[in-house]
């Protein structure tokens, strides 16, 4: 038996460390050639490191949410044959180029005992296909095992050679429920074969009644989950938010929205609110430009655009990003649309570029059904306003003569009061409020 080191490889672009965001394995993991190991994110892009050798993981060299060095150690194993000189793995392609925070903090990774290394119950397997290697064959010749002693106890660390236990992880077996044969209880593959010969073993049934979950999990902010915390600190502690809410009756917009939606062209989307919203948007910024804008507080300096580049505020799967629809005011209703659907995609899929998730001017924030009545959006610092869509709700209203239904939608914005007075966020909101209820006025260009 030998060791392997890998060390953290050269990420490429002049990056001299980055940060662990996920493991994939844990100590005591038994992994193939080109298994991933890890995830690592710099301020370009998350990168996936496999690894270069089979065998068996001792050492970790980093916790998750620490920033690591390029060349450093960052995972040992246990490996067939002598010591190998350290590796640097190949990086696997970066799977989500999105902005990460500054790195924060750093140091020299914390080792890992190996004595704690454990087999987690009913490991999972790591895809790999199996083929014929010396680590294991067929059933194997000889009695059947002497010794059907009880199963290890829970915490209790099977002997067993890392081909053996290979075998298992890939099978699905649990090594604490296997007696093994040999000296010490090691356990050996003719044990395996005796264990699968004998079939799954059901464990009785028990009763459990109501009981205390005093558990508690400690959860790292990590990765972009930390540049969200980072940008929102900063938001709410530079910017002094006014927040404006105002009542829309959507009626009108909705039955045009249909209609559109009934007659539009295959290769044309079907049409949201936000695309009305963005248009509307548009033509009010014509009559107020200095809601469309970028606040430099530190020079001191507004920086008004002449184009409208609109963020969608947008729930992916690993947090909160804003893609750019960039020059609003050049796209048509199916325009935006299109464009709002494509960047939608990519940023849940991970494929959205740098470039598409910077240089915003002002920001659409929604949570579309359960976008509740009111909500208070933060501002997507450095910019000086946000529009925040609240969900769509039938309710009675009054035209004077009697109650009809009416759809009803809010809308929550909130501006940096440092930059736009009350009074012109009430009137920026009411010129969307009057654009969006005469949907009409909408297509009309002055």
């Amino acid at each position: 038996m030998g060791e392997h080191v890998i060390k953290l490889p050269d990420v490429g672009e002049g990056v001299a460390e980055a940060e662990l965001v996920e493991w994939h394995v844990k100590i005591g993991d038994l992994v193939r050639e080109d298994t991933l190991l890890a995830a690592v994110m710099t301020d370009k892009a998350t990168v996936e490191i496999p690894s270069p050798v089979d065998g068996e993981i001792i050492w970790l060299g980093a916790e998750i949410g620490d920033v690591v060095a390029v060349g450093s150690p960052l995972i040992r194993l246990k490996v067939e044959g002598g010591a190998d000189a350290p590796s640097e793995p190949q990086a696997e392609t970066p799977r989500t180029p999105t902005p990460n925070p500054s790195p924060q903090g750093g140091g020299e990774p914390v080792a890992a005992p190996v004595e704690t290394a454990r087999v987690k119950t009913a490991p999972q397997s790591t895809g790999a296909t199996q083929s014929p290697s010396p680590l294991w064959g067929g059933a194997r010749g000889g009695g059947k095992p002497t010794s059907t002693g009880a199963p290890r106890a829970e915490g209790e660390r099977p002997v067993a050679s890392p081909a053996v236990r290979l075998r298992a992880k890939e099978a699905g077996l649990d090594l604490r429920q296997i007696s093994g044969t040999g000296p010490a209880g090691r356990i050996s593959h003719e044990d395996i074969d005796a264990f699968i010969a004998r079939g799954p073993q059901t464990a009785p049934a028990t009763t459990r009644g109501l009981a205390q979950n005093t558990a508690v999990e400690d959860i790292k902010i990590v990765g972009l989950r930390r540049k969200i915390a980072e940008k929102m600190s900063v938001a709410k502690s530079r910017i002094p938010h006014i927040t404006y809410v105002e009542e829309i009756d959507v009626t009108a917009l909705e039955d045009l929205r249909a209609a559109l939606n009934k007659a539009k062209r295959p290769d044309q989307p079907k049409l949201t609110l936000l695309p009305f919203l963005m248009r509307a948007m548009v033509k009010a910024i014509a009559d107020q430009p200095n809601v469309n804008a970028i606040f430099d507080d530190e020079a001191g300096i507004v920086h008004q655009y002449g184009g409208v580049h609109i963020g969608i505020a947008a729930q992916t799967p690993g947090g909160l990003m804003v893609p750019v629809v960039r020059h609003a005011e050049a796209r048509d209703i199916w325009d935006c649309g299109a464009e709002v659907n494509r960047l939608a995609d990519a940023a849940k899929t991970g494929t959205a570029t740098r470039e598409e998730l910077s240089g915003s001017t002002i920001t659409i924030t929604s949570l579309g059904a359960m976008g509740g009545i009111a909500t208070t959006p933060v501002i997507n610092h450095p910019e000086v306003a946000i529009v925040g869509v609240n969900k769509i709700m039938v309710r009675p209203m009054w035209d004077g003569t009697q109650f009809l239904p009416r759809k009803m939608m809010n809308l929550s914005s909130s501006f940096d009061h440092r930059v736009v007075d009350g009074w012109d966020a009430a009137v920026f909101i009411q010129r969307i409020k009057t654009l969006l209820e005469t949907p009409a006025m909408i297509f009309i260009e002055s």
